[in-house]
């Protein structure tokens, strides 16, 4: 089994939106800095609860780990994981419990060290943070990748 980084696609991105930028600053804080792999550079949430991202995958993928780095003080207790094929309605697959640290954050589809994620076929992939550690309800996310199987 060889997984392979689902997101970025191919080098690039996949196509992704997300619920809100901080102060709608794109340029500096905008969702591909999430894909880009400097340390130097995060995609900033404005404030307000339950801020999300979704990726929709160029082809239908099965999903192993999902990898994450907050900003510590800006991350979320909670983030829910959803997912469906093309055409679909999203379905929840699980709840994660991420620390409030800088450090990367690996999940895996068997309960082998960190957080827990179900390995699941989808074309759509949403991640919503629903409880930040920030007061104004900002996230603030250095590096998202998927790994698994196209």
């Amino acid at each position: 089994l060889t997984l392979s980084l689902l997101c970025p696609w191919d080098g690039g991105t996949c196509p992704c939106r997300v619920s809100s930028v901080l102060n709608r600053d794109a340029k500096q804080f905008g969702k591909k800095h999430m894909f880009d792999a400097s340390e130097e550079t995060c995609w900033n949430s404005d404030q307000g609860t339950c801020q999300w991202v979704t990726l929709d995958f160029p082809r239908t993928v099965k999903v192993s780990q999902l990898h994450i780095q907050f900003q510590g003080g800006f991350s979320s207790r909670l983030c829910t994981l959803e997912g469906c094929r093309a055409g679909e309605e999203l379905v929840k697959i699980s709840a994660l419990y991420p620390e409030d640290t800088n450090a990367m954050q690996i999940s895996f589809a068997t309960l082998q060290a960190g957080f827990q994620v179900e390995e699941t076929v989808l074309d759509k992939l949403k991640v919503t943070f629903e409880n930040s550690t920030d007061f104004f309800g900002r996230i603030v996310v250095y590096h998202l990748g998927v790994l698994g199987e196209r």
